[in-house]
């Protein structure tokens, strides 16, 4: 689809704070085919670094673009896989997974920010790792995959970074975030409501925030993160899968248990059986 119309403008041809080439590299792994350079160098630059550097193009119609190829995607992934849910939670389990935090974290997996074109008020306020920043970079990203070789293997550039968002999605509880499904789940355990402690660090530009959860009386999970739910996220997401591998460990306990017992009831009822027929 390289004969699409990519605006008109003039080619970017400034240099991000990292050579592309590694980035090139894993988007030809992902999606089998290469994608447009310019465009790639395009989906990179922030409207900060554009500004700066007399208002060249800019990634935001690619971020437009990119956002409907990921919902798009996403929606039809959830649409097979989900057949027998209504639209409502249908959509809450997209908005489980196309969101700026998880953008960002998808974006993280493959330093993506280490790529961006920044302005020098974004980049001395650590803007490389800036939620928002990160997520509009990857759906401009999608965008540039989309533009270059196809709807197909801009799906397969989705599935590939998406798919297990998408499951675990999937197991979360009526409210769709961590903190509500470790509630629930802390909740049947008998084990009360879960305590957050939280803590920052830094200055006010470049604050991180650190939390921990605790779940009955024991720290259960760690987080952290540009923002305070960011951080209480990520440690009630540590802490309801420690809940429930134990959850899971008991129940294969209880079914061994459960197991045993029946295989002892059985051999003492045969061997009843066959004394009552020895006396007979």
């Amino acid at each position: 689809m390289s004969d699409i119309d990519t605006g008109g403008v003039p080619a970017v041809t400034q240099e991000p704070q990292r050579p592309v080439d590694a980035l090139l590299a894993h988007l030809d792994e992902v999606v089998g085919q290469g994608v447009d350079e310019q465009l790639l160098l395009r989906a990179l630059t922030h409207r900060s670094y554009a500004y700066e550097n007399g208002g060249l193009p800019n990634n935001e119609r690619l971020e437009f673009l990119g956002d409907s190829v990921l919902g798009l995607v996403v929606t039809e992934s959830l649409y097979r896989e989900h057949p027998d849910l209504a639209e409502g939670q249908l959509a809450k389990l997209r908005a489980a997974v196309v969101n700026m935090r998880a953008l960002a974290d998808v974006a993280r997996t493959f330093d993506l920010g280490g790529y961006v074109m920044l302005g020098k008020g974004e980049e001395a306020t650590g803007g490389r790792d800036k939620a928002s920043i990160l997520a509009d970079t990857l759906e401009a990203l999608i965008g540039t995959v989309f533009l270059s070789v196809g709807i197909e293997r801009a799906g397969a550039f989705v599935h590939h970074h998406f798919d297990a968002l998408i499951e675990e999605a999937a197991t979360l509880g009526a409210g769709l975030d961590w903190k509500t499904s470790l509630q629930e789940l802390a909740a049947g355990a008998t084990l009360g409501t879960p305590e957050y402690r939280v803590g920052e660090q830094g200055p006010d530009h470049e604050k991180e925030f650190h939390a921990q959860v605790v779940v009955g009386d024991e720290v259960l999970g760690e987080g952290r993160g540009r923002s305070k739910k960011e951080a209480e996220q990520k440690a009630a997401k540590q802490a309801w899968h420690t809940l429930d591998d134990r959850r899971s460990d008991a129940n294969s306990s209880d079914a061994s248990e459960a197991s045993h017992a029946s295989g002892a009831s059985d051999r003492a009822a045969e061997g009843t059986a066959r004394t009552t027929r020895a006396l007979a």
